[in-house]
């Protein structure tokens, strides 16, 4: 008998995004904005001066201290990452033992349960309200319930685009002293209830900020986690450590450097957002199409409609990708020409 995949492994299914050539994508909450040629520059002359015969920096000191101004965080908080994701992978896989129980929430990013269970954590879903939201007393209950060493949540979520208040987070956090809480905010860029500041604060807290949404270098794998000294340090000592490489890093460093840019970015997506949320509202109000628009407190709209197959096939044959889940879509603001199209598209779809 040759040698198997393990039960881990026999099953997995590579993740596939959306593939082909649609005129407008608007599936993964990336940012409408590429970098203007000015920046694209100023990168390539960085790029040259790069000892390209040597290691990167193995704590990439340049990115993180431009991510300590950028948001005004202590330095010797911050851990670089190969994207959120392997932030994710090392904290699940090293903050926690076999058989231990970590606590995640339903609807929420799905790769927290993923690399739990990859690296035998139990894992315990708690299940929304029905409106979608979070009743913080019960959640706190079901970790406690559920004897969890971790809970790990987005606010603001993806996919819903609803949030927690800052009053509700600090109250679960406190609450579950003997608990790690993994709190991913990497729509936060767009709310203003984020918690980067009060993170020494905390015994039992990881933030999770990425370079993939408002700070739109999703091409570029970069993420950062915020703790206090004594989780930074074991995070950095987990993780790999040439990680981050320097051309990345590089890019990075640059880009987070443009305060004033990146503001207007993020200003000019929470606008386009929230004209784009008041006109799936207007179609709504015409020819009540959808059951439910949700309010956003990020780059994109969900909605929840049993014509979610139709409408996301409808928009692929206009060249148009959302992203779809079982009774639901999830449509990223995109430049107001894009939004213009989409909404165009929507209302003759719907013959309004």
């Amino acid at each position: 008998m040759g040698y198997e995949l393990n039960r881990k492994l026999k099953d997995l299914v590579p993740y596939e995004p959306i593939t082909g050539d649609y005129k407008i994508r608007l599936d993964a909450n990336e940012s409408c904005f590429d970098l203007s040629s000015e920046l694209k520059e100023k990168i390539c002359r960085s790029i040259t001066e790069i000892n390209f015969n040597r290691y990167p920096d193995c704590i990439a000191k340049k990115p993180v201290k431009a991510f300590s101004e950028l948001y005004n965080v202590p330095e010797e908080l911050i851990t670089a990452g190969n994207g959120s994701d392997e932030l994710i992978s090392v904290i699940t896989s090293c903050f926690f033992e076999s058989g231990d129980t970590i606590v995640n929430v339903s609807h929420d990013f799905s790769m927290y349960g993923f690399y739990a269970q990859l690296y035998e954590v139990n894992v315990c879903t708690y299940q929304k309200n029905e409106d979608l939201t979070i009743d913080s007393d019960k959640l706190i209950a079901f970790c406690k319930e559920s004897n969890a060493k971790g809970l790990i949540f987005s606010n603001p979520c993806n996919p819903t685009s609803l949030g927690l208040d800052k009053d509700a987070v600090r109250k679960i956090i406190s609450s579950l002293e003997d608990c790690l809480v993994i709190l991913d905010e990497a729509y936060m860029d767009f709310w203003d209830q984020s918690l980067l500041d009060e993170v020494s604060r905390y015994d039992n807290l990881i933030i999770l900020k990425t370079c993939s949404k408002a700070i739109g270098m999703a091409a570029v794998r970069f993420g950062f986690a915020v703790s206090n000294k004594t989780i930074t340090n074991a995070i950095r000592a987990a993780k790999s450590p040439y990680n981050n490489d320097s051309v990345a890093q590089t890019i990075v460093a640059d880009i987070l450097s443009e305060k004033e840019y990146l503001k207007k970015c993020c200003d000019i997506i929470t606008e386009n957002t929230k004209k784009l949320y008041e006109d799936i509202i207007s179609i709504n109000e015409e020819c009540s199409c959808f059951e439910k628009v949700y309010e956003p407190r990020t780059n994109f709209v969900f909605i929840k409609t049993d014509k979610f197959q139709e409408i996301y096939a409808f928009l692929l044959e206009n060249s148009i990708a959302v992203r779809k889940f079982n009774g639901y879509l999830r449509i990223t603001a995109g430049s107001e020409s894009e939004n213009t199209e989409l909404i165009k598209t929507l209302r003759r779809y719907f013959s309004i």
